[in-house]
């Protein structure tokens, strides 16, 4: 028995109105992701071309005021002067292309502070539990640095062998995301938020405050004087706050643990003073990135480069 053709003049199914509308936006998704991407690449290219551009033409300036002649001075000077002219015309470019992606920007804003009923249900439909108002109150527990984890087992083991859960609820490590760079590449690692504390939720009693107290690597509450001082709300969900279905997490960058240092030696890896080398004189923590010396035409030019595009020799 073979299947049935469809009929065209038959309207469709809720169903299939769905699936053809899921298909052509999963395909406009596609298109705008390949459009997104190619932007990228064009902007990254004339990025680059910009910043040979401005190297090329100081080069070229350096040049004119130290008066130096020949034919293969005269060679480099017109390759320098085409770099720079390059740079300059993507420089223009780059404009154009900031203007047309500010304006999109701008549309895209005012079609997302229109919301509709349904993203408005959404926002109020499932509010985000506080660990504030979970039962008891939350206390700050100082440890041994660098046995935190080997504290909270201890805790939660004691906890459970003295029957406390009804007045001991929880403990926690409070870590963070931090953006490292290794090997000139950015890494995400989790670290303590507070090395050598951990929090304590629980109904603070003598019975309580003594199974905490005299958990071997508890060195003691924190709190003015004798006694233990509860977080307020602010420092509880600064802390310990979770995120909402679909929220991102954000990470904090953190102060790297830098590779190079001041006087060192090292290899440029790509850009227009590829394959150089040069030494170190400055060091920028914040912005990731190092000044090199290198020698062109025999002067000392200072480059500023990102650690991703240096290496050790």
């Amino acid at each position: 028995m073979t299947d049935e053709a469809p009929n065209p003049d038959e309207p469709l199914t809720a169903d299939e109105v769905e699936q053809v509308a899921d298909a052509t936006q999963e395909a406009e998704d596609e298109v705008v992701e390949d459009e997104i991407e190619l932007v990228e690449a064009v902007v990254e290219e004339l990025i680059e071309k910009a910043v040979e551009g401005e190297v090329a033409a100081e080069l070229l300036d350096e040049m004119t005021e130290a008066g130096l002649e020949g034919p293969e001075v005269e060679a480099v000077e017109e390759e320098l002067a085409e770099i720079a002219l390059e740079g300059a015309v993507a420089e223009v470019v780059l404009e154009a292309v900031e203007e047309a992606v500010e304006e999109e920007l701008a549309e895209a804003e005012l079609e997302a502070d229109v919301l509709d009923e349904d993203a408005l249900l959404a926002e109020t439909a499932e509010p985000v539990e506080s660990p504030y108002d979970r039962p008891g109150q939350w206390f700050v527990v100082h440890t041994q640095s660098g046995y935190e984890k080997k504290v909270k087992q201890n805790l939660e083991a004691r906890i459970s062998s003295m029957n406390m859960e009804e007045r001991i609820h929880e403990v926690v490590i409070p870590m963070e995301d931090v953006v490292e760079f290794k090997n000139g590449k950015k890494v995400v690692v989790q670290k303590k938020v507070f090395p050598g504390y951990l929090l304590v939720r629980c109904n603070l009693d003598d019975d309580s405050w003594y199974v905490v107290r005299n958990t071997p690597g508890v060195t003691g509450f924190v709190g003015q004087g004798a006694k233990p001082s509860p977080l307020p709300r602010r420092d509880v969900e600064a802390f310990l706050q979770p995120k909402s279905e679909g929220e991102e997490v954000a990470t904090r960058k953190g102060k790297p643990r830098l590779e190079y240092e001041l006087s060192e030696t090292v290899r440029v890896r790509e850009g227009p003073f590829a394959d150089f080398s040069g030494e170190i004189v400055e060091i920028n923590e914040d912005q990731l990135k190092v000044k090199v010396l290198v020698n062109i035409f025999g002067r000392e030019t200072p480059v500023e480069l990102e650690f991703s595009q240096v290496a050790k020799l």
